[in-house]
């Protein structure tokens, strides 16, 4: 007799696969920050006694007319009351100046007076017209006194003229100052 067969192996049986995990989902890049808005460029400031003639002048900033305007001697330094300025423009006891802006300006400050070349002596009366308005008038400067601070508001404006009269005609001759002449502008 044969001998029996060994019983048969038991067999693994095999699991059925684990079903694959879903991919991880990518986490999003965090958001980009929003770009800094450029701070606006500082305002520029334009003194009088640097100023160019329309004749030469590039149109980009301010610059005096010169068929427009009395003379106008552009000063490195002058002296009002005794007090030295680094800057500004002297011109006649009656003139009349005329600055097209250019651009657009903000303000216009300077410290106006009687020139100590004068000797102590006249007496003016300074105006700041902006499009032919009238906007800032001094009271009568006499010569040997403390320069009067001058600060208009020019938003808005196209052109400034800056006229300088005479209390009597013998005043004519004196010379006017417009120290720290200068126009702020965007």
């Amino acid at each position: 007799p044969k001998p029996a067969p060994p019983p048969p192996k038991p067999t693994a049986t095999r699991k059925p696969p684990l079903p694959t995990p879903p991919a991880p989902t990518p986490t999003p890049p965090p958001p980009s920050p929003s770009p800094t808005p450029t701070p606006p460029a500082p305002p520029a400031v334009y003194q009088w006694n640097e100023l160019a003639y329309d004749v030469g002048g590039d149109g980009t900033g301010p610059e005096m007319r010169l068929a427009q305007s009395s003379w106008v001697w552009q000063r490195t330094s002058l002296s009002i009351g005794g007090e030295e300025h680094a800057h500004g423009v002297t011109v006649r006891g009656r003139s009349s100046a005329t600055i097209d802006l250019n651009r657009a300006c903000t303000a216009y400050d300077a410290l106006v007076g009687v020139d100590d070349l004068s000797m102590g002596l006249g007496e003016l009366r300074f105006t700041v017209l902006a499009d032919g308005t009238p906007l800032w008038t001094s009271d009568p400067v006499r010569g040997g006194t403390p320069a009067v601070p001058v600060h208009v508001d020019i938003t808005g404006h196209k052109t400034l003229t800056l006229t300088v009269e005479p209390s009597s005609p013998l005043d004519e001759v004196v010379l006017a100052d417009w120290a720290e002449s200068r126009f702020t502008c965007e």
